[in-house]
């Protein structure tokens, strides 16, 4: 994901940081007083413990809410019931929606049994959609039809506390090409993980399969179907480090503009140029958009979770070289209550240690 996505969605939460005032970063945990380091680097409660806080940035590794456990689904948007349209009232209740709206705006077309309309306008900064449950391995598959505007880009990613992120994007009018991504822990490498997958028919106009099948072992990209990409674990170790997505994520949908004054530019040159806010499709319409017809889920957890279980924690051994994963009956609400009990799950080969007592710290949540 670019730096000018992140840019946007920032803007939506200013005024809380401004209230916390506090920064985290590798080097820089949060203080207990604001124990949640938020996925913009900033530290606070309530919301900034939710999705998207990262454990090992924060006050303790149990500072941030749990992630709530994947479920194998397949989503149609007929309505948009399942959707929270803004993010700022979400608790952490994945059970009563599958998805929030972090920035932005959508509507449903209500035709052709519903589809989900992403946003773009010059003054909104572009919508972003994150999926309420998370992910620990599995199969992804998003059909979707892209935009096709110079500037503007489309986006169907995953995306960890931590930043482990896989990416399916389509930048500007390259309407006939798709591509792919994948980044550990937001390090950007030297040479780009990046591939370009050429000769599609119109991504516009027609709808397209696009599947992450993230194993352990190997990381597959497909389109309707067809293998187009793998990427062996194996491949990703550099100086040691298995260089390589583990930890749970978020689902992401976007339409961003990356073609504004504010992005770098080789961000704009990327994205095919700047944005045209005069275009036809734009002064007609009002907006330029993308369409979300399914997204299907296959869950593909290490371990199989027990009974009981409802979320996903960073276990008591993590670190940014080994992050270890456990499985609790924590409540992922903001002020629920602390898990009692976690089970190991290997995450790159490492296996975390056994229980999770009352160190949920809820005092700090």
């Amino acid at each position: 994901m670019h730096p000018a996505l992140v840019v946007a969605v920032l803007s939506t939460v200013l005024a809380s940081v401004k209230a916390q005032g506090v920064t985290c970063n590798a080097t820089s945990a949060c203080p207990a007083s604001a124990p949640c380091c938020s996925e913009f680097g900033y530290c606070g409660n309530d919301n900034f413990c939710l999705g998207g806080c990262n454990p090992l940035h924060s006050y303790s590794l149990t500072s941030c809410r749990s992630a709530p456990l994947c479920e194998d689904a397949t989503h149609t948007f007929a309505d948009n019931s399942r959707i929270l349209s803004n993010s700022t009232y979400y608790d952490g209740n994945s059970s009563a929606y599958d998805w929030v709206v972090d920035k932005g705006s959508i509507f449903n077309t209500n035709s052709s049994g519903g589809e989900l309309a992403l946003v773009l306008t010059e003054d909104n900064g572009g919508t972003r959609l994150s999926s309420t449950k998370y992910l620990h391995y599995g199969t992804i598959t998003a059909s979707l039809k892209t935009g096709r505007w110079s500037g503007v880009v489309t986006a169907f990613i995953t995306m960890s506390d931590i930043k482990d992120e896989i990416d399916w994007e389509f930048p500007g009018t390259a309407t006939t090409e798709a591509q792919t991504n994948y980044f550990w822990q937001a390090v950007v490498p030297l040479d780009t993980h990046g591939t370009t997958v050429k000769d599609l028919s119109d991504t516009y106009s027609n709808y397209h399969d696009y599947t992450i099948d993230w194993q352990p072992e190997a990381l597959t990209f497909s389109i309707d179907g067809n293998v187009v990409r793998t990427i062996q674990q194996s491949d990703t170790v550099q100086d040691g480090v298995t260089q390589y997505p583990s930890t749970p994520s978020r689902i992401q949908l976007s339409l961003w503009p990356a073609g504004i004054n504010s992005s770098a530019p080789g961000t704009v040159q990327w994205a095919g140029g700047m944005i045209d806010w005069s275009d036809p499709d734009y002064t007609s319409a009002g907006h330029f958009y993308a369409l979300v017809k399914s997204v299907q889920i296959k869950c593909g957890d290490p371990q199989t979770p027990g009974e009981n279980i409802t979320s996903y924690v960073y276990g008591t051994n993590s670190s940014t070289d080994t992050p270890s994963i456990t499985f609790t009956n924590a409540s992922t609400l903001i002020n629920g209550a602390a898990g009692v009990y976690g089970v190991a799950v290997k995450v790159n080969g490492f296996l975390t240690a056994g229980l999770l007592v009352a160190a949920l710290l809820a005092q700090f949540l």
